[in-house]
């Protein structure tokens, strides 16, 4: 260990080869035998690997760079010159990378290693992955994992994180990441209905619903039983334990933000919670042994328009109480409060919250009668 310790280049080395064997341990099982076979094989691999390290050990990222060009120029001839009928360039693709996993190596090993390993893990994933996106994932579910990368991926860093507006009510990045969370939720109850069935999964989606919206939850569940009677128990299921998911949420937004309120609210929250829990899951059972509907057929993963209304009535719910607050005081706080929950309980509790939270109001106001919690 102490020869280690003194001797980075060793670590370094060992490393570097370590990724190539790793990565063409694998490619050398997909090889392949005679004329059609790939160039590069478990020796290529390593050998590549250690070519990264030993250039940028003797002539830094300069040598690493020519080292990596003559590569790719190697590789692209082989390319060019096989005789096998697959076009993938997954092996030249690998090749390449391993080199430069060799040189990073020489920097950051556990990087590098940690990389390698993932590398493996998609190399060998070939079957299991390409079967998943042709014969398993829908159309519609493809087009909803690109509409809600864009909108991690892309809209969201590209949203200021600061106040604006009338009354620095708004925050476009925490309102969006909203937008965020409510397609995550209906992503897991679709993912859940796919492989559980309508008769487990509504009860998974109704209880991770819930964490947006039980109101809307119940709703849907309640149109899911007009259209398939069969499902009433899964859907009772789902409706209910889309409560539990409501008094969760606002467990754990009295721990926050008043853990004196939660104390005295913990009795009739825990006695509440019970009930619908135990509720839902005799329905979940009753839901599990009813009768098997026919197949469904994959819808969309989650409703974009659904998640952009929500956040719009976030936003207006807190302009609202923002201004009757501004306006007439603490009882403008109330009176917004009370009203918005008529229709949703979420938005405003997340609006007071966030109010309290720019020191727009007291703490001790969002527990005031009428603050809808």
């Amino acid at each position: 260990m102490d020869f280690l310790n003194r001797s980075p280049e060793v670590i370094s080395i060992v490393v570097a080869l370590g990724i190539g064997l790793l990565i063409g341990l694998e490619r050398e099982r997909r090889k392949g035998e005679g004329p059609g076979r790939s160039p590069a094989g478990l020796r290529t691999f390593a050998a590549a690997s250690l070519a990264g390290a030993v250039s940028v050990m003797v002539g830094g990222k300069g040598l690493l760079t020519l080292v990596t060009a003559g590569i790719m120029v190697l590789t692209a001839t082989a390319y060019l010159r096989s005789k096998s009928d697959d076009p993938g360039l997954t092996s030249e693709t690998a090749l390449i990378l391993t080199v430069l996993l060799g040189g990073l190596a020489t920097q950051r090993p556990v990087l590098a290693a940690g990389v390698a390993v993932i590398l493996a893990i998609l190399l060998a994933s070939r079957a299991a992955s390409h079967d998943f996106v042709r014969t398993v994932l829908s159309d519609n579910e493809v087009k909803d994992g690109l509409i809600f990368a864009a909108a991690t991926l892309v809209v969201l860093p590209l949203l200021p994180n600061q106040p604006v507006g009338p009354f620095g009510a708004l925050n476009p990045r925490a309102i969006w990441i909203i937008v965020i969370l409510v397609m995550a939720i209906g992503a897991v109850g679709h993912v859940s209905v796919r492989l559980l069935g309508a008769r487990g999964g509504l009860a998974i989606s109704g209880f991770a619903s819930g964490f947006v919206s039980s109101t809307a939850t119940i709703g849907a569940m309640g149109a899911r039983t007009r259209s398939a009677p069969e499902l009433l128990g899964a859907a009772t299921a789902g409706a209910t334990l889309s409560t539990v998911a409501t008094i969760v949420q606002l467990f754990a937004v009295l721990a926050a933000t008043n853990l004196s309120t939660l104390q005295s609210l913990l009795v009739p929250l825990l006695c509440a919670g019970a009930a619908a829990t135990i509720y839902g899951a005799i329905f979940t059972l009753k839901g599990m042994r009813e009768t098997p509907a026919a197949e469904l057929q994959p819808g969309r993963a989650f409703s974009l328009p659904s998640a952009v209304l929500l956040a719009l009535t976030l936003s207006g719910v807190l302009l609202l109480s923002a201004s009757l607050r501004e306006t007439f005081g603490e009882i403008g706080l109330v009176v917004s409060a009370a009203v918005a929950g008529l229709v949703d309980t979420h938005s405003p509790a997340v609006a007071a919250a966030t109010l309290a939270a720019s020191a727009k109001i007291a703490d001790s106001d969002l527990f005031r009668p009428g603050i809808p919690t």
